[in-house]
């Protein structure tokens, strides 16, 4: 039976390549590709990572109530589609969500049987460290991420499953567990 899963963390604990490595070794299990306002980073494609759309093309969807979530994450608005999850899920595909816990809190309202799965990082040095190798943010933005990701730790407490990600190969065993047990 096809189920939905969130995935939270603060920017740079590993989520997405979590979530890139769940769906690669999980059958039968996409990632929801949310839609941005924000501009692509280096080597992020439209469609694939995220759908890259203008503040105006991003409320004019979110008016016509084509999102399942949607949230304003560091000065840029993020969203859902209602429609790409409801079709994968009728067709028997479980789904996994990369989304903030404002997000979250949204979805498990509507879908109260969706898994919640924080990820949290070793500890706020690593995860300083993890930003700054990115090399893709400049230090006032990783200062903001920094400041934001305590705010958004807090919140781990209201999903089902809390993983810390120190070491990426144990903390993708613990997720497809938790995946693969529902």
């Amino acid at each position: 039976m096809a189920q939905l899963f969130i995935i939270s963390a603060p920017s740079g604990a590993g989520k997405t390549s979590l979530v890139s490595a769940l769906t690669a070794q999980i059958p039968n299990l996409v990632k929801a590709v949310s839609h941005t306002t924000r501009q692509p980073r280096s080597g992020e494609i439209d469609g694939e990572d995220y759908f890259f759309i203008s503040k105006e093309t991003f409320e004019a969807i979110n008016l016509s109530e084509g999102f399942l979530e949607q949230a304003c994450v560091h000065g840029n608005l993020y969203g859902t589609s209602k429609e790409q999850v409801v079709h994968n899920l009728a067709k028997d595909t479980s789904v996994i969500l990369e989304i903030d816990w404002q997000g979250a809190q949204l979805i498990k309202k509507n879908f109260p049987q969706a898994v919640s799965i924080f990820v949290l990082p070793p500890s706020l040095e690593e995860l300083a460290v993890r930003l700054k190798a990115r090399g893709s943010d400049s230090w006032e933005v990783i200062e903001k991420r920094l400041a934001a990701a305590e705010s958004e730790m807090s919140h781990s407490v209201e999903y089902d499953y809390v993983i810390i990600n120190e070491q990426f190969e144990v903390a993708l065993e613990r997720i497809k567990k938790i995946i693969q047990s529902t």
